[in-house]
């Protein structure tokens, strides 16, 4: 994938690109960034991909000094972004934060999304989870603790989240740097504060109502975000539910084929529905 940024309300805005067609926007959540989605979009099929980066996250980091950084917010940039480098439609699918993002997003501007794919995403009231609850409890505690407190604390989320012990490693290697780049604990402090649970509660009554194309994705082992929720989102919106039975957390890591297969399927029920 090709890395872009673009200046958007003044907010640099950066994200991963391959492929051409009509666009897929991936989105993700914490503690990860678009490298989330490295082996998932090289087989999404004949379209443009394009793995967006939330203002405040991954090398994004700085953009989110002083500045908003809620899920609602990033709904907002997100839709920004779009008009900002000329898409007028497309297909959306989100991950933990990511999938907020994605419902906020399609509420908001329903012509604007074409169908939308969430796996283990947040969603209702099923969030923030307690840990990260509690690093927003003790961000004065975690931004002056010892070095290496965060590492520990990234490696307890990615083992926990995770299905093998090489998984949650190749994940460290793949977002951790970012923090040790932009402030470390502060940055995952500010995001961990940013959370609201009201941003999502604030549009569950209104998914029912869309008409767009779903389907979810969900490891059904998965201790952040309960398979309950999966069904929920389900239900709400006429969607299959795929169970990854035993999956975890980070199902785009864990399971990229599987995932990309579940997008692919989403790009095709789109096109039957043009």
């Amino acid at each position: 994938m090709n890395s872009r940024t673009a200046l958007v309300d003044d907010i640099r805005m950066r994200w991963e690109e391959t492929g051409s067609g009509d666009p897929v926007i991936l989105v993700h959540g914490i503690p990860t960034c678009p490298a989330l989605w490295r082996d998932v979009a090289p087989l999404i099929e004949g379209h443009r991909v394009l793995a967006w980066e939330m203002p405040g996250y991954g090398a994004s980091i700085p953009e989110g000094e002083g500045r908003d950084i809620s899920v609602s917010a990033q709904a907002d940039y997100l839709v920004a972004w779009m008009r900002a480098i000329g898409i007028e439609r497309a297909a959306l699918v989100g991950h933990d934060l990511g999938g907020g993002v994605v419902q906020i997003a399609a509420v908001r501007h329903p012509e604007m999304f074409s169908g939308m794919l969430i796996t283990n995403g947040i969603s209702y009231d099923s969030w923030p989870v307690p840990l990260i609850k509690g690093v927003a409890m003790a961000g004065s505690i975690l931004q002056y603790a010892p070095d290496g407190s965060l590492h520990a604390l990234l490696r307890m989320i990615y083992g926990k989240g995770h299905e093998t012990d090489a998984a949650a490693e190749a994940a460290f290697a793949a977002h951790a740097g970012h923090y040790d780049a932009h402030g470390a604990a502060e940055a995952f402090v500010r995001q961990a504060k940013s959370l609201n649970v009201e941003d999502t509660k604030a549009v569950a009554d209104r998914l029912p109502l869309l008409d767009m194309p779903a389907r979810i994705v969900w490891g059904a082992a998965d201790d952040f975000q309960k398979i309950e929720y999966g069904e929920r989102l389900a239900k709400d919106l006429r969607a299959p539910l795929r169970r990854i039975e035993g999956g975890k957390h980070f199902t785009p890591e864990d399971h990229p084929q599987l995932i990309a297969e579940e997008i692919n399927l989403l790009l095709s029920d789109i096109a039957s529905r043009s």
